[in-house]
């Protein structure tokens, strides 16, 4: 309890992890759920989120979660490239009056393949360039 007291405290400590420690000391006290809640400024659910965490992998549990990995990015080719066919307009073959992000990356996997790779669908990358 003294660490926690200790966290709670401190300058030194982000105050998202000073704030689940005060959580998991108010709920040490016997506070009500509801009542740590309006305290914290949080959710209900926030509070049982805390303490779990707490009571699962001890002070550890009041740091924040790593999140997913950045993402990836485009190669400057690539990215070139998709910004050169959209200034121009589909093959004639292709019955297309317009690029559409669909039509575009589908056209980069066929015609150029594995230099493009990281862009095959609207969702990995043709959007985000």
């Amino acid at each position: 309890m003294a660490e926690l007291r200790e966290l709670a405290g401190s300058r030194d400590v982000p105050a998202d992890v000073a704030l689940r420690a005060r959580i998991v000391l108010w709920s040490g006290e016997g506070r009500r759920r509801k009542d740590i809640a309006e305290l914290a400024g949080v959710a209900p659910l926030t509070v049982d989120r805390c303490k779990a965490r707490y009571a699962e992998r001890g002070l550890a549990g009041l740091e924040e979660k790593r999140r997913g990995g950045p993402r990836t990015q485009v190669p400057p080719q690539v990215r070139a490239r998709v910004i050169a066919l959209t200034r121009m307009s589909p093959p004639a073959d292709s019955g297309l009056s317009h690029w559409s992000t669909r039509t575009l990356a589908d056209h980069l996997k066929r015609r150029e393949g594995s230099r493009c790779r990281g862009i095959t669908s609207p969702a990995s990358g043709v959007r985000r360039i």
